[in-house]
């Protein structure tokens, strides 16, 4: 009898240690078992449930943050667009202006039209760089000559259109040989004196010269057509005298830059 008795408290010592155990795991929770299961798995839930809703949080923050940055981007690009649309229009009005504003009625009206913008095309000259002012001293004569031809469509009767026509085309090609000789004046004298002229620029000239004479001809034939007051007849003279005069100049920069091998031409050759 003694001996059964310690084999029974070991076997209900035993049956303790596994209610407990299958307590713990069932979340039942027992006093000096520690820490319940049910309440682990709550708290694990829990921080679940938070890293889940911090996480959602972020991405929604970072997602609306996108969403507002890219309208943000995709509004500033609209503007420039639009910003850009309405330039393009007020230019192309402003050029409609310009031609519609320097039209005149008589000759007296176009020698006066010159001369202000004569006056006006020096005044632009003292704003420029130093070697722009040279050249733009020298185009000038042509820029001139081109706002006379556009100013005397009326009074030219009906070879209006036609001299008006060449006068942008004289124009058009005026831009390019500005900027031709703008390169060449301010070619770098390094540059110059080892590769020589800017034979790119030289043959862009050349080119502009050899159309440009073919409109001289054109306007010198319109002129013997005009039936228009001796004055303005004249004028129209002087503006395509003016012209040409520009080529022969122009003709004669393209020839020195080409002419101007520099130290690594002259030793090739």
């Amino acid at each position: 009898m003694k001996q059964a008795i310690p084999s029974v408290l070991v076997l209900i010592l035993f049956l303790s240690v596994v209610s407990a155990a299958a307590a713990a795991q069932s979340g039942i929770y027992e006093p000096g078992t520690g820490l319940q299961g049910a309440e682990l798995n709550e708290t694990g839930q829990g921080q679940q449930a938070g890293l889940n809703e911090s996480g959602q949080g972020v991405n929604q923050s970072q997602q609306a943050g996108l969403n507002e940055s890219g309208q943000g981007i995709g509004q500033t690009q609209q503007e420039q667009v639009e910003q850009e649309t309405q330039n393009v229009g007020e230019n192309a009005t402003l050029q409609i202006q310009q031609r519609e504003e320097v039209r005149v009625q008589n000759a007296s009206e176009l020698h006066e039209m010159i001369e202000q913008r004569e006056r006006e095309m020096n005044q632009e000259i003292q704003s420029l760089e130093e070697h722009q002012q040279l050249v733009y001293l020298n185009q000038n004569k042509v820029r001139l000559a081109v706002q006379s031809l556009f100013a005397m469509e009326e009074l030219v009767g009906s070879i209006g259109p036609q001299v008006s026509q060449i006068a942008d085309e004289i124009n058009t090609s005026v831009q390019a040989t500005i900027q031709a000789e703008e390169r060449i004046q301010a070619r770098n004298t390094i540059v110059r004196f080892f590769a020589g002229g800017d034979e790119e620029a030289a043959q862009e000239i050349e080119q502009q010269v050899i159309q440009n004479q073919e409109r001289i001809r054109e306007l010198q034939q319109l002129q013997e057509e005009c039936d228009c007051d001796e004055q303005v007849r004249a004028i129209l003279q002087e503006q395509i005298q003016n012209v040409e005069q520009e080529q022969t100049r122009l003709q004669q920069v393209a020839l020195n830059e080409l002419n101007d091998k520099g130290l690594f031409g002259w030793l090739w050759k």
